[in-house]
């Protein structure tokens, strides 16, 4: 699996949040993803964005697409929505009880470019699904989804089972103890810090880290896995941030 955007293992790492970061930060999180420019304005003041300062991220993010105009605000634009959704997908995975079976993946076409290549592999991982070798990637049969139908004119897909331990193949495909450290030190962190802007960076850096997460049956994954514990506080949070919003 690739994690790219995954925290060092046993650390906090957290990126500094930018006008733009704080803007979709909270449209993101907010139900519908819009909000009126008043209530925008006053929202972002404890996380140290002023008046001028969110104006021009507005215009910036406007001319960009990200947000589009309403009769009273913003909201989200279509470009964005994609990123919400896998988002929301992250927080609120869909599963079923596992059999055992794997899904396999299986690219068939040739002849692609290196920016097809690199498209599809993002494609993929953010479905979920691990590279065993290249061109073939798996995972096990436990999410309610299916593969997008474009995706067939590029691969087959195929139902499978190990003939080894699927546990085994498990910590073979994806970074299960770096997984688990990162999150366990998102948790310390997220436990410890006060200031508005520094517990809306820790859960930034909790939601890229739930986007990396395998979804994995529970009889596959380490005893301390803190995939529901992350979930369980961003939901808090997002409750605490909807509240501070509406009271604004």
């Amino acid at each position: 699996m690739r994690t790219d955007e995954t925290v060092q293992p046993g650390e906090a790492a957290l990126r500094p949040l930018s006008a733009r970061s704080v803007v979709l930060s909270l449209l993101l999180g907010a139900h519908p993803p819009e909000l009126p420019v008043r209530d925008l304005a006053r929202a972002v003041e404890p996380f140290g964005v002023g008046g001028s300062t969110l104006r021009a991220a507005l215009s910036r993010m406007t001319a960009a697409g990200d947000l589009l105009r309403t009769d009273t605000g913003y909201r989200i634009g279509e470009r964005l929505l994609e990123r919400r959704r896998r988002q929301e997908d992250a927080l609120h995975p869909r599963t079923r009880a596992w059999d055992g079976d794997w899904e396999m993946a299986v690219i068939t076409a040739t002849g692609r470019g290196p920016a097809e290549r690199a498209d599809l592999r993002t494609r993929l991982t953010a479905l979920r699904l691990a590279e065993l070798r290249e061109g073939v990637w798996l995972r096990p049969a436990n999410l309610r989804r299916s593969l997008p139908d474009d995706l067939a004119v590029v691969l087959q897909s195929f139902t499978a089972r190990p003939a080894g331990p699927a546990g085994d193949l498990a910590a073979t495909l994806w970074p299960l103890d770096t997984w688990t450290a990162t999150g366990r030190a998102l948790l310390d962190h997220i436990a410890r810090v006060q200031r508005p802007v520094d517990r809306l960076t820790a859960f930034a850096a909790v939601v890229r880290h739930l986007l990396a997460d395998p979804v994995l049956p529970p009889e596959l994954l380490p005893a301390d896995w803190p995939g529901t514990a992350l979930r369980t506080a961003y939901a808090d949070y997002q409750r605490e941030l909807t509240r501070a919003v509406r009271r604004t």
